[in-house]
């Protein structure tokens, strides 16, 4: 009897160490697949998360700046239009000639 727990204990022994060399070996390729993941990244120029934010942050706030400055020059230009004087020599429409009927032809 004393026979048969010492070879399950050495087969538990046995299949405990094989496990812990295998999870080893899984960590191991998982690091070197991730190590040749980001040079291959690095290769392809392709920017990093922090990088890509501050650069759409800086966007969204030209974007902002952009956008104001065309109301204050809408508002501007706006301003602008009423207070433009008519060109010397130019004649104003009169009342009289705006209510004067064009001549009809007569009809025969």
């Amino acid at each position: 009897m004393q026979s048969e727990n010492r070879f399950f204990d050495d087969l538990a022994k046995m299949v405990n160490g094989i496990a812990g060399t295998v999870a080893g070996a899984g960590r191991e390729a998982e690091a070197a697949m991730r190590d040749r993941a980001k040079e291959w990244v690095g290769r392809m120029d392709f920017v990093s998360r922090e990088e890509f934010e501050a650069v759409k942050e800086m966007a969204a706030k030209a974007r902002a700046e952009a956008e104001a400055l065309k109301a204050r020059l809408d508002k501007l230009e706006g301003a602008a239009k009423p207070a433009a004087t008519p060109k010397a020599g130019a004649a104003k429409p009169t009342a009289k000639a705006a209510a004067k009927p064009a001549a009809k032809p007569k009809a025969k």
